[in-house]
């Protein structure tokens, strides 16, 4: 237990637990409600993911895709790595994305096809949107956690590759 916390509180309807200030100012008995502590949101999609998903083409043919994500997250910095293989298709993501309050920008690059861009969008505790753009493409991106899982959504339509939906787990 941290020093000062664990007082238990009763409310009206739920148990709070408050933490009490001890300096020589305030009473012991002064108290204020206790701050749930929120990781910060770059934190929440680092770490290494592994699962499939499903691979959407152009023609709208789909198969199976199996993808490994090595992300990694300093301060308000967010770097992600995704390698992607089925059967037809390969490719390699990466981005490197600086997040200012809810607000996200930065760079990424498809290595397999020689693609760079920029990307730009919005952070709200697990989850990212955000539209990547290069010369000819544009594509909508989604990637969510919720516990030890991490879905990412990749959606282009009238590229190539129109979507990509993967959902992976972490440390596998």
């Amino acid at each position: 237990m941290e020093p000062g916390w664990g007082i238990t509180c009763w409310g009206h309807y739920e148990r709070t637990k408050f933490r009490c200030t001890r300096n020589h100012r305030q009473p012991l008995g002064l108290c204020s409600p206790e701050r749930k502590i929120r990781r910060r949101p770059p934190w929440t999609f680092a770490g290494t993911w592994s699962g499939n998903g499903k691979i959407t083409v152009k023609d709208g043919t789909s198969e199976r895709i199996r993808c490994r994500s090595t992300n990694s997250a300093k301060g308000n910095a967010l770097a992600l790595s995704m390698r992607c293989a089925s059967d037809s298709y390969k490719f390699d993501l990466a981005s490197d994305i600086a997040a200012e309050g809810a607000t996200i920008s930065g760079s990424w690059n498809e290595t397999s096809r020689g693609v760079v861009g920029s990307l730009s969008g919005k952070i709200s505790g697990s989850n990212i949107t955000a539209t990547a753009t290069s010369v000819g493409v544009t594509a909508a991106l989604s990637i969510k956690t919720s516990g030890n899982a991490l879905s990412v959504s990749i959606r282009s339509p009238g590229s190539e590759v129109s979507e990509v939906s993967v959902t992976m787990a972490r440390g596998r």
